[in-house]
């Protein structure tokens, strides 16, 4: 008999500036993250006033993790150190390995009508990956799967498996799902989850219920033990993102852009980016 996770915690969205001057809200950061082990940190940056964005993130280095940028609107330009450059836009996936170094920058232009919607997560990499070399993956729009469930629900697999369809997302440490959920007015979604996971749900749009507590847009929920999660949509339309993962249950030594195990690892890696000898691939 399958167990129904309950709610361990729930947070709010909270407004910081990133980048050169970047208004995004904060999901969960340094403080939760260990609670969400293997994901270190989820920022939503939906905007729909171009001086909030404009600036960007300029050239910048990340060690030992992930980032995943997933954009719903507008356009975002990159460029890195290991010679990837290009636009991705509405619906497109930016899942880039920072492994042993890698310096690049993020810089927002939105659309036509001045909208920029979208989130960045990052993912820790386990001490045995931590210097793996880095690596890109792009994934357009028309290479992410849209699964059709019962009741109209509707899911765009991103990472992971659901209804006989599969993310173009694989071959990470963490075995990942990374699922972006649509669920109709006063439907209710289930999903088993390998029950050593850590999943969490994050509210994009619409109302509803996680057991008996009311969630909206900007809630996170993180889920407990169990093998089976549920959510209800309210009296409207529910959009959700869902995200599980392979806990590393490792230490974590995190300062700015980069994250290690120890302090000395720290200190060694921003030694490096000081004296030009941070990146250990080049294109």
């Amino acid at each position: 008999m399958q167990s129904v996770r309950k709610i361990q915690m729930t947070l709010t969205r909270q407004p910081v500036l990133e980048g050169a001057g970047v208004h995004l809200n904060r999901v969960f950061g340094h403080i939760q993250a260990p609670r969400l082990d293997p994901f270190l940190m989820l920022d939503d940056f939906r905007s729909n006033t171009p001086e909030h964005y404009l600036k960007g993130f300029p050239w910048h280095p990340h060690r030992g993790i992930e980032t995943i940028t997933y954009v719903t609107k507008g356009d975002v330009e990159h460029a890195d150190s290991i010679g990837n450059t290009g636009v991705i836009s509405s619906g497109d996936v930016q899942w880039m390995t920072a492994g042993s170094g890698i310096i690049h920058q993020e810089m927002p232009k939105g659309d036509v009508n001045g909208s920029m919607h979208g989130f960045q997560l990052w993912a820790n990499l386990p001490a045995s990956q931590k210097m793996m070399a880095p690596r890109y993956r792009g994934i357009t729009s028309d290479q992410i799967p849209r699964v059709e469930l019962e009741n109209g629900i509707s899911v765009k697999v991103i990472a992971g498996a659901i209804g006989g369809a599969r993310g173009p997302v694989d071959d990470i440490v963490i075995d990942p799902e990374y699922f972006d959920c649509t669920v109709p007015a006063d439907q209710t979604f289930t999903h088993a989850i390998d029950p050593d996971y850590t999943a969490f749900i994050y509210v994009v749009s619409g109302k509803g219920k996680v057991a008996d507590q009311a969630i909206e847009n900007g809630t996170l929920v993180l889920f407990g033990k169990g093998d089976q999660l549920v959510v209800n949509a309210a009296t409207e339309t529910l959009g959700f993102l869902l995200l599980t993962g392979k806990p590393l249950n490792e230490p974590v030594a995190w300062q700015g852009p980069i994250v290690m195990n120890t302090q000395a690892e720290l200190e060694n890696a921003f030694r490096e980016y000081r004296e030009g000898t941070f990146i250990k691939n080049d294109p």
